[in-house]
């Protein structure tokens, strides 16, 4: 995929914007030219890096040339086309981000929720290995992180976990994790050797605002009770976990992880914001194109997305059939290499009918 295809369309699309903006009737109306302003601005960065993308190119190009004609060394050649190709592959990828980032919602920060699948406590291990591998991706970003419920069994897996992802771009990057994820190994309760298949089910939702989403408290069922599970001294003595029914929807959340009753119920309410705004975003999803609907970032959490097989190393994401032979590594939170395709093939697929 050449990306300097898309360079023409975004031109196109800043004269447009200019045009409208200096259209005397938008500038009467404030909220249409702060959008605009901002589309402007976002496409003009884009602009910028297509511009360095082309000079990076060209220096790649340079360099070959200087190496054929033997104006550098083969130790000097090898040094600088390592930093030029990482320096090219850097403004490539932001290129792609900039271009794939039309999900108003991209830049928020994220509700995931982990759940075990098919499995029994495999499953539930395989969960917690998934709850860990997200945040070590976390910490890789620089993101921050909170537990707002966790429900565990007694050999340290976990039934369901929800987090609050915080850092710029998470919905952008963690959106494609949506849907089931397998396991294929040998479980350590397993005498025989027999490979097992078990799976867990992530979904990841942009986190939604009082503006988004508007609760009526007459809607709500509020439930409290005692923690249960590990928590040392403060569990099982106070009615601090919450319980909240949503009566329209039939949506049941919990939370008690936090030792006060109010924390719990905010942190609950958080949730089942997201959640409402998920039910949201579905109704208008479906209110799309086929195209659009085909996209791999609208995957639905009961289709099969990857599979973790560790007798063979491997990891493969069904989506854009890409395998790598890394799934330590993955597992340990270095996801950029699956995450990058994904977006790549996003892109690809938006910008077959691009509408920048």
């Amino acid at each position: 995929m050449n990306i300097l295809d898309f360079k023409g369309e975004v031109k196109k699309k800043i004269k447009e914007l200019e045009k409208q903006l200096s259209d005397p009737y938008i500038t009467n109306d404030i909220e249409n030219l702060k959008k605009l302003g901002q589309e402007h601005s976002k496409l003009s960065e884009l602009n910028t890096l297509f511009e360095s993308y082309e000079q990076d190119l060209e220096d790649i190009k340079a360099l070959r040339e200087m190496y054929e004609n033997k104006d550098v060394s083969e130790e000097e050649y090898q040094s600088m086309l390592q930093e030029l190709e990482k320096k090219e592959e850097e403004t490539r990828k932001k290129i792609i981000e900039g271009l794939v980032s039309q999900d108003e919602y991209d830049e928020r920060n994220i509700i995931m929720e982990i759940r075990a699948g098919t499995g029994g406590d495999e499953a539930s291990l395989f969960a917690s290995e998934l709850m860990r591998m997200y945040l070590r991706y976390a910490e890789r970003k620089n993101w921050k992180y909170e537990l707002l419920d966790l429900n565990e069994n007694e050999l340290g897996g976990i039934k369901t976990a929800i987090l609050k992802i915080k850092g710029q771009g998470a919905y952008r990057r963690l959106k494609y994790e949506s849907g089931v994820h397998r396991v294929q190994r040998v479980p350590q309760t397993e005498s025989s050797g027999r490979i097992h298949t078990s799976t867990a089910t992530v979904a990841v939702l942009p986190e939604a605002t009082d503006i988004d989403v508007q609760i009526n408290e007459n809607d709500l069922r509020i439930d409290t009770y005692r923690a249960s599970g590990a928590g040392g001294q403060y569990v099982n003595k106070t009615d601090s976990a919450v319980r909240i029914t949503h009566l329209p929807t039939g949506i049941v959340v919990t939370c008690q992880n936090e030792r006060s009753q109010h924390q719990n119920k905010e942190k609950a309410l958080n949730i089942l914001r997201a959640k409402l705004f998920e039910i949201k975003l579905e109704e208008q999803q479906s209110q799309l194109t086929q195209e659009r609907k085909s996209q791999i970032g609208t995957a639905q959490r009961s289709e099969k997305i990857r599979t973790y097989n560790f007798p063979q190393n491997r990891v493969t994401d069904h989506r854009i059939q890409y395998t790598t032979h890394r799934i330590n590594e993955i597992l340990d939170g270095d996801l950029d290499e699956i995450i990058d395709k994904l977006l790549e093939k996003d892109l690809k697929e938006k910008l077959e009918s691009l509408t920048i």
